[in-house]
């Protein structure tokens, strides 16, 4: 098979189109080409009214060797690579003690997946609930303002990634395809076939449940073991002679023990009394980077038309999407993150009297506003006004101080405080809704928002709502809505590990995902899962 990159065609080209680009590029006759398969389609949208589709295309030729020789030099035609995921290990045929992950989201749920497949028979442990259960719970905050802390988006089966657009893209580096794995099992899980092609995939919520479902399935029939509502409490941990720290199991909140050697830390960016517990028993860990600031909501039509011109609209290219970024005078950087197109803001808190906000969308993407967080970077040298004592869990005085007074702000009922973008960048308060209303749920109560946030992070994006406005007409519209307040955007803390995967301290400790610092979305969670279990299978193999 060759692989051909960077065909471009019209948006709407004929059905014959791109086998004719192919003979056209490789000057092949009518019975040198065998087929080909589309291996990725973007799109190229400079040219507004005049967007074009980029694909990237294998394509099976009768003489491989002399297409390949006319082409030597053409750096868009080259043998197809091998992206197919190859296992590094197979289980012994006796296991003193099987592999633990901790956290179904998806770096835990394909942790858990491979060392299934590979025949390690995981255990694998969740604070929540299975996945319709936790649904259950989840709306009973969006409709009737009651919390579940054990249950809602950020804990339960599939994770917060399951409350979300979906997105399956990354920008990782990823040498070993081990993204391709991801896409495939999710493919075999029930997502649509076009997320192995299509340049940025999503999945949606509702098709996200059965897929977390038909993975917890494979897993079980393979061997592995999934328990819900099993929170980790503790940890079991030898120290041998010369001060060397090992992991010899987990303690649950029942007070069961079970023992292993090997144990998975994936509990995402929201698992705070385990970032205590683990700080407690002496795990390594580190204050890190993250960033704060609303949730903002326009009418798609408005991102579509900025985005797509007469174009908007197009079936294939759907609700259009955005990134950006503006450097400010107070030093602060501001960004759009989490962009959830045609979807809705909900709630996201997982602690009693906090507002967290977050963004969601179906596959379909067509409610009416988009949504996006925008945000300002803030490090470690910010949390001391909110804890001053050096901890590394400093950021999370900062995040709770933020939702708790995002909880007052909306009046103290899981309301989420609002204010319209014109009155937010002259300082006043809002009074009533215009052209946009708020999809969150359970309400948005409109007020002031200067006091939801430190005052550098209101300057900062006071500034760059307008200069977004000149990248995207309409950005900075009167009527647009930002909803307070958006603190979850990723772990305040890095579990640092070595090479190994192994924490830096504590051997037979793998932190893993999102709330070890090490990944940021549904597929680089995916994939750490992938890496982490990898490591774990080969130690077991060694007997280390």
């Amino acid at each position: 098979m060759l692989r051909l990159t960077d065909i471009k065609l019209p948006l709407d080209h004929a059905d014959g189109a791109i086998e004719a680009a192919i003979r056209a590029k490789l000057g092949l006759g009518k019975d040198a080409l065998r087929g080909y398969t589309v291996f990725r389609r973007g799109h190229d949208a400079r040219k507004r009214g005049a967007i074009q589709l980029i694909y990237t295309l294998d394509v099976d030729v009768a003489d491989e060797a002399g297409v390949l020789k006319r082409h030597a030099d053409d750096k868009h035609v080259q043998p197809t690579p091998d992206t197919g995921y190859h296992f590094v290990a197979q289980a012994p045929e006796q296991l003193e003690h099987r592999p633990i992950v901790i956290g179904t989201g998806p770096c835990g749920l394909f942790a858990g997946l491979l060392l299934a497949q590979m025949g390690y028979k995981p255990i694998i442990l969740d604070r929540g609930k299975a996945v319709r259960e936790r649904t259950v719970d989840t709306w009973g905050l969006w409709r009737k303002r009651q919390l579940e802390p054990e249950s809602n988006v950020q804990f339960g089966e599939g994770g917060a990634g399951t409350f979300s657009d979906g997105k399956l893209y990354s920008q990782i580096s990823d040498p070993k395809h081990h993204g391709r794995k991801v896409l495939a099992e999710f493919v075999k899980a029930g997502a649509p076939d076009e997320i192995l092609y299509v340049s940025k995939p999503h999945i949606g919520t509702f098709r996200l449940v059965t897929m977390v479902e038909n993975m917890r399935a494979t897993i079980e029939s393979l061997g592995g073991e999934i328990r819900f509502k099993q929170r980790v409490d503790d940890l079991l941990v030898d120290t041998d002679a010369d001060g060397t720290r090992h992991l010899r199991g987990v303690v649950l909140a029942s007070g069961e023990q079970i023992r292993s050697d090997h144990v998975v830390l994936a509990v995402g960016h929201s698992a705070r009394d385990t970032f205590f517990m683990l700080h407690e028993r002496g795990v390594y860990m580190e204050a890190k980077p993250f960033s704060i600031g609303f949730r903002i909501e326009h009418p798609q039509s408005i991102i579509d038309r900025a985005r797509f011109g007469p174009q908007a609209g197009h079936p294939i290219l759907g609700a259009a999407d955005y990134k950006l970024v503006h450097h400010c005078k107070n030093g602060r950087s501001v960004y759009s993150f989490c962009m959830c197109p045609g979807g809705t803001v909900v709630a996201a808190t997982s602690e009693p009297g906090r507002v967290v906000t977050n963004g969601m969308s179906q596959y379909s993407r067509n409610e009416r506003n988009a949504n996006a967080a925008i945000v300002v970077g803030i490090d470690p040298s910010d949390f001391a006004p909110f804890d001053d004592s050096g901890s590394p869990l400093a950021g999370i005085a900062l995040q709770r101080e933020l939702e708790s007074r995002a909880y007052a702000l909306g009046g103290g009922d899981y309301s989420a405080p609002g204010q319209l973008v014109g009155d937010f960048i002259a300082g006043k308060p809002s009074a009533k809704f215009g052209e946009v209303q708020p999809s969150y749920k359970p309400g948005v109560r409109l007020t002031d928002l200067a006091s939801a946030l430190p005052d550098y992070a209101i300057e900062a994006i006071r500034e760059a709502l307008p200069a977004f406005d000149r990248q995207i007409k309409g950005f900075a519209m009167h009527d647009a809505v930002l909803t307070g307040v958006e603190t979850r955007t990723s772990s305040p803390v890095r579990i640092r590990r070595g090479d190994d995967y192994q924490s830096l301290n504590t051997r037979g400790l793998y932190p893993a995902g999102e709330g070890a610092g090490y990944a940021g979305g549904i597929l680089s969670a995916a994939v750490d899962g992938i890496r982490v279990a990898e490591a774990v299978a080969l130690a077991i193999n060694a007997g280390r």
